[in-house]
């Protein structure tokens, strides 16, 4: 599996919020933010749901990432997606930095891999609780 993923209640604009806050909590940034459904739209004519990627980024730990691999901004950055299911429900989900580092074959990489999951997981905590509550 390449991510994780849980179900947000309230609106898009409400999971977008969360999930920005959760992550900066845990040292990200929202870099880009994606409008894929509005970007479809206006390229070739598709109506889809409301559909969001925030690329999250941890300044000090991409900097770790880039001083063990270079070409690791290939793979860069974490990857969150927010959209809206048939059902009228909203999706958040993680992209998980084990399996995409995993590419490397690089051990320092993989621990610093683990160490992004560890932070990605706990906005996954914190998101869920919100759920729950």
């Amino acid at each position: 599996m390449y991510g994780f993923s849980l179900t947000y209640p309230g609106t898009l604009d409400q999971a977008i919020a969360a999930s920005t806050e959760a992550l900066a909590a845990e040292g990200f940034g929202i870099l880009t933010e994606i409008d894929v459904d509005q970007t479809l739209r206006s390229k070739i004519g598709v109506e889809m749901r409301p559909y969001k990627i925030l690329g999250a980024c941890n300044p000090s730990l991409a900097h770790r990432a880039l001083e063990a691999d270079p070409d690791i901004g290939l793979l860069l950055p974490c990857n969150v997606v927010v959209r809206e299911e048939a059902e009228g429900t909203i999706t958040v989900a993680f992209m998980d930095p084990e399996a995409v580092l995993a590419l490397t074959d690089d051990e320092a990489v993989a621990e610093l891999s683990r160490e992004v999951r560890e932070r990605l997981q706990r906005v996954y905590t914190v998101l869920t609780a919100r759920s729950a509550a």
